[in-house]
């Protein structure tokens, strides 16, 4: 099968419901569909191997993608906040493309590779108008749906593959077709080349549900958007979610209509979803874990367990508001050792995945293991009730001396302080241990910075003496991207400052 289905069946239930909204204009369900098959005459007459697209989040994100299904043609977002290096060399690995977005820049930067570049504005009035042939025959979607280009924090980005079946193991698996009310509204903010932009098109299309589109994210806009098209779901990273709490003293907006938000992309700071909770006491908060290579989420920690959690006394049922829940029904999900060995509950190793939706595939080389199991290179453990916790990647752990640390679990300690917002640790160059620790904490404003002895100290109390500090550094903030994530690379060349 191939994802256009998705799009197909909604249109076919609900041709006349509204399915975008975007800058203020609104798409039906059947102008969605007849403009994604209009794309497809497009792709056909470019002669394209990939559609890429090179723009903020709008309809031509929606056509595209479901365009590209149509004529059997892997759809490639990409990261238009790359520098121009970086972004020709990934241009140059999906040539020839038709590129959708920022035609001056792709002429710049890539003009001699071939490409056929259209605007997001003509691409699609030219969706719009063109006509397929009746006999059209559009394709079975045996091949490649989507490829994603990792971060490639430390090497050349991998491109992740994820085929129709992989997609569509996942949406078939977790949402029930057409139901969504007709009210029902989900503001979108992640940028369309993350895998949690184009799950949340397809979850909503194929539901039912309205998108509602914030192209550009601020707090503020994200109120009023919310308010205006009374919005019922929606997705936020951390980053995010922590300025909408602040933004909400100083802008006015009713956000009564917000049933569920759903958070992930990073980790979330305790205070920020006990605040959270407080502020949108009627809302149901999910934290969703997913990865590329698995086509989104893998794991959630639904409304109730957020509720029961923040409400116990008991601290073991506390902690699971840091947790990241429970492996979904259509997943199984192992924690297992440096060799591969399968570890006990509540050791902590490497989690590992398996399930149609798990693609673990890139176009250089799978990275499956026997069995079918995908790696995700997060470590973590689970507990007894199968709460699963992170406590951040594999190739963050902090090897002194031999003996392997947690970032997390020193973080964890640091924001006890009552000083202390945020913090990070990663591994600092030690002659005598190989590896030892370094942090930065962000101080909380209105408090006095603790001095490094006291920080030294409290980590000292509650864990063991080796997770102590060989470096401290005070900053006024810690680097994230714009999915939230701690960039570690950037903190550990603060530290080596």
């Amino acid at each position: 099968m191939n994802i256009s289905l998705l799009l197909e069946m909604a249109a076919e239930a609900a041709p006349d419901r509204v399915g975008l909204v975007c800058d203020g204009k609104r798409w039906t369900y059947a102008e969605l569909l007849a403009a994604a098959r209009g794309a497809y005459e497009l792709i056909e007459q470019s002669g394209a191997q990939y559609v890429a697209l090179l723009d903020e989040s709008s309809e031509a994100a929606v056509i595209a993608l479901f365009g590209a299904a149509l004529a059997g043609v892997p759809y490639c977002p990409l990261n238009y906040r790359l520098a121009d290096e970086d972004l020709a060399a990934l241009l140059g690995r999906i040539a020839p493309a038709l590129v959708v977005g920022d035609e001056e820049r792709v002429a710049r930067i890539a003009g001699d590779q071939g490409h056929t570049v259209l605007a997001r504005e003509l691409f699609v009035l030219q969706a719009q108008e063109a006509v397929p042939a009746d006999d059209r025959v559009y394709d079975e979607g045996e091949g490649v749906a989507v490829q994603l280009f990792t971060s490639g924090t430390t090497a050349a980005p991998k491109a992740a593959i994820l085929r129709h079946s992989n997609l569509l193991g996942y949406i078939l698996g977790t949402v029930e077709f057409a139901s969504a009310e007709e009210s029902d509204a989900a503001i979108m903010v992640v940028p369309p080349y993350h895998i949690a932009g184009i799950s949340a098109i397809m979850s909503s299309v194929y539901s039912n549900r309205r998108i509602v589109m914030l192209p550009a994210f601020s707090p503020e806009g994200w109120l009023k958007l919310v308010d205006s098209e009374k919005v019922t779901n929606a997705f936020v990273v951390p980053t995010m979610l922590g300025r909408i709490i602040a933004a909400m003293d100083t802008t006015p907006a009713d956000v009564s209509s917000l049933r569920a938000i759903s958070y992930g992309g990073g980790k979330m700071p305790l205070e920020v979803i006990q605040k959270a909770l407080a502020l949108f006491p009627s809302t149901g908060f999910t934290n969703a874990y997913g990865l590329t290579e698995t086509s989104s989420t893998i794991a959630l920690l639904g409304p109730d367990d957020h509720r029961a959690a923040l409400a116990s006394d008991d601290p073991k049922v506390r902690a699971r508001l840091t947790s990241l829940g429970q492996a979904l029904p259509t997943v199984e999900i192992e924690i297992r050792d440096e060799d591969g060995k399968v570890l006990p509950t509540g050791e902590a190793g490497e989690i590992y995945v398996r399930g149609d939706q798990v693609s673990g595939e890139y176009k250089e080389k799978s990275a499956l293991v026997e069995g079918g199991w995908f790696p995700t290179r997060d470590a973590g453990f689970i507990d007894e009730d199968g709460y699963i916790f992170l406590s951040g990647r594999a190739d963050d752990v902090i090897v002194r001396g031999g003996e392997n640390m947690s970032p997390g679990e020193i973080e964890d300690v640091l924001l006890t302080h009552a000083a202390i917002a945020d913090a990070c640790a990663c591994a600092v160059p030690s002659v005598e241990w190989g590896e030892a620790v370094g942090i930065a904490v962000v101080v909380r404003e209105g408090h006095g910075a603790p001095g490094e002895d006291e920080l030294k100290e409290l980590i000292r109390g509650r864990l063991r003496s080796s997770r102590v500090p060989d470096k401290v550094a005070f900053v006024a903030e810690l680097p994230y991207n714009e999915m939230g994530k701690l960039l570690r690379r950037e903190v550990k060349k603060i530290l080596a400052d």
